[in-house]
C-alpha cells in the first residue's frame, strides 16, 4: 500500500508546480492557475477512491459504482483529470471543458468555484508548460486514504503564505500573518453550533482558525456554521476550494462588494451572527460613501464615514451583522483610532452604545508588504456587567520579534496579549482599563499612547548623592595625581 503523502512532500510538490509556471506567468498570477489544478486533481481523486469502494461494495458493478450518491461531487465523462492527462494538444481548451463541466454538474456547490483563469491562451501557457504541470501534478494520488484533508489543507494555506510573499501583497489585501488570525480567533473565543461571518474573507484563513479553535478545545468543529464574502473573484474562489480541501462541509462563501451589496439576509434586514471576523482591506477609498446616508440595511448607526476612507464603514457593518449576543473582532489601521471628522464622530456615537470591549495595538511591520503597525477592536452587544463603561486598552507594539525584513508576532507574544485581554486589568507600560470619564476627557480618542502611559524608569541619582559622588571622584583624582608627581620624582633623579 502506498504510503501517506507527508505536509513537506505536499510543499515541495506545490513549490515545483509554481517553478514550472515560473517565466511565462507573473508571480502574481501563479495561484489562478495552481489552485484550480490541485482542487481539480484532488476531486478526481477523491472520485476515483469513492468509486473503487463502490465497485468493491457491488462486486464489480460499474453502472451501480458511478451513481451520484456514492460521490461527494459528480465528474462527467470526459472531465476526470485522466481524461485531461491524455491530452497533447490544445492541452488549456481541454482544462476548460473539464473544468466547466464540473462546474455545471455540481451548480449547488461549485458553481464558479475554478475562476476565470484563460487556460486555452497559448501565447501564455504553451501545451508543453501545461504537459509538463498537469504530468507534474499527478505525482501524487491525492485521494482520503492517501492525503488528510487537514494536511491537504494546511499545505493549501502554505501556498497562500507563498504566494503572498512572491507578490507582496498589501496588508489586509491578501494575507493576514497565521499568528494575528489566532489571537483573533482567541479573542472571538466561537463554539459548537454557532455561527461565524467575515465580511472580508480573503481566503478564507479567519473562518478556519475558527474551525481550528474549536479542535483545539476538543468541541465539534461540524457544527459551525461559516458565512463570507469575498470582493475579489480569485480569492473568493480559492476560499471555497479552501475549505472543501479542509474537509468543511456547512459554508457559504460568495463574491460581492460587501459595502454596497451585502450578502446574507434575513426577513427583516442583514443576517446576524454569534462571531464576526475579519481583516478588511485597510482605508479603502471607493466604498460606497454615496450610498451610506439612506443605507438601505441600517448600517450607519453612527454616522456616515468619509468618502476617501472606509475603515468606520466596515465597523459599523460588522456590528450590524452581530446578533444579540454576537462578538466580534476586527483588524483596522491606527488611524481609526483617532483620526477627527466624521470618523470621530462615528467613534464618539459607537463607545455611547457602550460595545467597544478592547482596543489592541500590535508591533509594526508584521503585515506582508506594509510596515504599518495594525490594530484590533473587539465589539461585545452585550458586554459583561464588571466590564460595562470601560475599554481595555493594550499597548503590544513590543510584543514582536524584530527580522530583518520583516517583524513575527511569536506565540508567546500571542499568548501574553491574550492574556492581558483576559485580566482586563492594569498593567503598568502595557495596559490601561479606561472608564467613561477617561474617554469624555480625551474627546474619545482611543489614541493608545493616551491611556497606556510609558513611565520612564528614573535610575539618575538626587543632587546630594550626586554631590557627594562629584566630592569622592574629586578627591581620588588628587590622590592620583600626587601619586604620579611621587612617580615622576623618581624618574628625574
Amino acid at each position: 500500500m502506498e504510503s501517506k503523502v507527508t505536509l513537506s512532500q505536499l510543499e515541495q510538490y506545490l513549490s515545483k508546480a509554481a517553478w514550472i509556471l515560473k517565466g511565462p506567468v507573473d508571480a502574481s498570477d501563479f495561484k489562478v492557475y495552481i489552485f484550480p489544478l490541485l482542487f481539480f486533481k484532488r476531486i478526481s481523486d477523491v472520485y476515483d477512491e469513492e468509486f473503487r469502494m463502490a465497485l468493491e461494495e457491488s462486486e464489480g458493478d460499474e453502472e451501480y459504482a458511478t451513481l451520484p450518491e456514492f460521490h461527494r461531487f459528480v465528474i462527467p465523462e470526459g472531465c476526470h483529470w485522466t481524461s485531461v492527462r491524455e491530452t497533447t494538444s490544445n492541452v488549456g481548451l481541454a482544462i476548460e471543458k473539464a473544468l466547466r463541466g464540473i462546474e455545471q454538474a455540481n451548480q449547488e456547490f461549485l458553481y464558479g468555484i475554478f475562476g476565470d483563469a484563460q487556460w486555452s491562451n497559448k501565447n501564455k501557457l504553451s501545451d508543453r508548460l501545461l504537459v509538463d504541470l498537469i504530468e507534474h501534478f499527478s505525482q501524487y494520488d491525492l485521494c482520503n486514504s492517501n492525503v488528510d484533508s487537514d494536511l491537504l489543507g494546511n499545505s493549501y494555506e502554505y501556498l497562500i503564505k507563498h504566494f503572498a510573499d512572491l507578490t507582496n501583497k498589501k496588508a489586509g489585501e491578501f494575507y493576514t500573518p497565521r499568528s494575528v488570525v489566532h489571537l483573533l480567533g482567541l479573542i472571538l473565543d466561537p463554539h459548537e453550533g454557532e455561527t461565524i461571518y467575515d465580511p472580508a474573507c480573503g481566503t478564507g484563513g479567519m473562518l478556519l482558525e475558527c474551525v481550528a479553535h474549536l479542535k483545539e478545545n476538543g468541541e465539534d468543529f461540524r457544527t459551525l456554521k461559516l458565512y463570507g464574502q469575498e470582493k475579489n473573484l480569485t480569492s473568493s474562489s480559492i476560499a471555497r476550494m479552501n475549505m472543501f480541501l479542509h474537509g468543511i462541509e456547512d459554508f457559504q462563501i460568495y463574491r460581492g462588494d460587501t459595502l454596497r451589496n451585502p450578502a446574507f439576509f434575513e426577513a427583516d434586514g442583514l443576517k446576524t451572527f454569534d462571531c464576526v471576523i475579519a481583516n478588511p482591506p485597510f482605508s479603502l477609498k471607493e466604498w460606497g460613501a454615496e450610498n451610506w446616508a439612506n443605507d438601505p440595511y441600517g448600517r450607519n448607526i453612527a454616522g456616515v464615514p468619509p468618502q476617501g476612507n472606509g475603515d468606520m464603514a466596515w465597523v459599523q457593518h460588522m456590528i450590524k451583522s452581530m446578533n444579540s449576543k454576537g462578538r466580534m473582532t476586527v483588524v483596522l489601521p491606527h488611524g481609526a483610532l483617532f483620526r477627527k471628522g466624521a470618523e470621530g464622530r462615528i467613534r464618539e456615537a459607537l463607545l455611547n452604545q457602550d460595545m467597544l470591549e478592547a482596543v489592541i495595538g500590535l508591533g509594526s511591520n508584521i503585515f506582508y508588504g506594509t510596515q504599518l503597525a495594525a490594530c484590533v477592536m473587539v465589539f461585545k452587544q452585550q458586554k459583561e456587567a464588571e466590564k460595562q463603561g470601560k475599554v481595555l486598552f493594550i499597548d503590544a507594539s513590543d510584543q514582536v520579534r524584530v527580522g530583518r525584513a520583516q517583524n513575527y508576532l511569536e506565540p508567546e507574544h500571542v499568548n501574553q496579549i491574550f492574556s492581558w485581554y483576559q485580566e482586563f486589568a492594569d498593567v503598568e507600560n502595557y495596559v490601561k482599563v479606561a472608564s467613561r470619564a477617561d474617554l469624555e476627557e480625551n474627546d474619545f480618542n482611543l489614541n493608545i499612547p493616551l491611556y497606556v502611559e510609558k513611565v520612564i524608569e528614573d535610575d539618575l541619582p538626587g543632587v546630594e548623592e550626586a554631590l557627594a559622588d562629584l566630592k569622592t571622584a574629586w578627591e581620588a583624582s588628587l590622590e592620583a595625581e600626587e601619586k604620579f608627581k611621587e612617580v615622576l620624582k623618581g624618574f628625574i633623579k
